[in-house]
């Protein structure tokens, strides 16, 4: 049997979504209803297996998912992106064999809310080394101080899986991955006040040692470029989902231009802008582009799901598909609006909104540069000492 996105987002759940966007990035505040209906309606577990409380869906089956909720808000999509990363990590680790990250899934059953605290100013080694202390307690226990930043969910996460650096044990240094609970030794700074994206509320998290207890230490491993489970679940989910994501916002930016070029008339010929040769050449171009995009994204998330051995390849391929994504939304957006006309111009236009939500695909890991070593060094080796 065929996967429908609809059984899990139905038509009328992604209007209602859709119709609340706007209002959303207008007031600069998280989209509660949003989360509300989406727990109502499974999502949150759509990774957790049937047989612990989840929807069991495949990564390939929540990319299409993702794409279809970025169509409607991409704000609310890429906040839940994040709670979707941890347990497709636990998903992809218990499809290796290692059950780590079982609390992960059960949590998400129950109504937990998980947030990604990986990301840290001025951080370029990202999951290969942190700024933030990992002090180890004698029962196994560690606390965490730092500073986190754009962490989406900001105002509403129960559960936020971090890393940080452990220094001081005998086969330091470490990377330590933890989760922690929201308790008063983390402050939620209210500072996100950002060109688009703006419901993902992804605010700047202070963590004042805050307690990770021994059970939910996951993993130590070493820092720099490591081949460990956590590493590559994080990795690969994170940048597919995000990849995800933007494919959406540049579906529906194609849409949105085919729409208006239908709807719009020409003074000079009388005709629908959909007659006009250069019209029909830009959304050609878009299509192109965009057309490339689903199905990369099916194959690359089929290939995790059914564990896949692409060795060394595997990390130029995930931050290529997440660059090809982002860069291809962002064009795509740009002749969106020049087919829309000045109208896309206007805040209260559509367009206008998801100009400035595909610009913060730029600044996701992998970024371009990044994303250019990685490829670059896969195909010519690594630069000389």
């Amino acid at each position: 049997m065929s996967f429908d996105v609809r059984d899990v987002l139905s038509d009328e759940l992604i209007e209602r979504i859709r119709s609340r966007a706007a209002r959303v990035d207008a007031d600069n505040v998280f989209p509660e209803e949003d989360l509300a209906e989406l727990r109502d309606a499974g999502y949150l577990r759509a990774l957790v297996p049937a047989a612990r409380g989840g929807l069991g869906l495949t990564l390939a089956e929540v990319s299409l998912l993702q794409q279809r909720l970025a169509e409607a808000a991409p704000a609310t999509a890429l906040a839940i992106n994040m709670h979707l990363v941890w347990t497709g990590v636990a998903k992809v680790m218990q499809d290796r064999g290692l059950d780590d990250l079982r609390f992960v899934q059960e949590g998400a059953a129950a109504g937990e809310v998980y947030a990604f605290g990986i990301s840290e100013a001025g951080n370029d080694l990202v999951l290969f080394g942190s700024g933030t202390d990992a002090a180890p307690l004698p029962d196994g226990s560690y606390a965490f101080t730092g500073r986190k930043i754009f962490t989406s969910l900001g105002p509403v996460w129960t559960q936020l899986g971090l890393h940080g650096l452990d220094t001081t044990s005998p086969d330091g240094p470490q990377m330590v991955y933890a989760f922690v609970g929201r308790d008063e030794r983390i402050v939620t700074r209210d500072d996100w006040d950002t060109l688009g994206m703006r419901g993902t509320q992804s605010r700047t998290t202070e963590l004042n040692g805050v307690i990770a207890p021994a059970e939910r230490v996951v993993r130590r491993v070493a820092p720099g470029p490591n081949p460990d489970p956590i590493v590559f679940g994080i990795f690969s989910v994170f940048e597919l989902l995000l990849a995800s994501v933007y494919t959406g916002v540049a579906r529906r930016a194609l849409d949105l231009a085919v729409a208006a070029a239908r709807s719009r008339t020409s003074k000079k010929t009388g005709k629908a802008y959909s007659q006009d040769p250069d019209i029909r050449w830009r959304i050609a171009e878009m299509a192109l582009a965009y057309d490339a995009l689903p199905p990369q994204l099916a194959a690359l998330c089929r290939d995790i799901d059914e564990r896949t051995d692409h060795g060394a390849r595997w990390f130029s391929l995930l931050s290529g598909i997440k660059h090809r994504a982002t860069a291809t939304a962002k064009r795509v957006v740009d002749d969106a609006m020049l087919v829309a006309g000045g109208s896309s111009y206007f805040s209260s236009n559509e367009l206008s909104r998801l100009y400035r939500d595909v610009l913060a695909g730029a600044f996701h890991p992998s970024d371009p540069e990044s994303a250019h070593a990685t490829v670059a060094s896969a195909w010519l080796g690594p630069l000389e000492a």
